[in-house]
């Protein structure tokens, strides 16, 4: 008899622990806040804006000038690389955002 009791209580513990293991389970993933998705903030490389170029003063000689435009050149492709970067950088960031909607 007593063995029979201990079983009945064993057998309604563990439905007990059953029930409140799925009570658990569905509760714990609904929430009454409302969550938003936050877009994450630019990488400080993609910031700012590209330095100016050089201009060729009036009575440059043939060294000068290409010694700027060489300079010029340069400036020019690191800021286009920035610019990509950054560019490249936001597109994946937008298709990540709206795809966790």
């Amino acid at each position: 008899m007593k063995n029979q009791q201990d079983q009945s209580i064993v057998s309604s513990l563990i439905i007990f622990v059953i029930v409140i293991m799925l009570v658990l389970a569905i509760t714990g993933c609904s929430t009454v806040v409302p969550v938003s998705a936050k877009f994450p903030d630019a990488p400080k490389l993609g910031l700012g804006t590209c330095p100016q170029l050089q201009t060729v003063p009036d009575d440059v000689k043939l060294s000068g000038l290409t010694s700027t435009v060489t300079s010029n050149y340069s400036t020019y492709y690191e800021c286009a690389v920035k610019v990509d970067q950054w560019n490249e950088w936001y597109a994946i960031q937008k298709r990540i955002f709206e795809g966790v909607k």
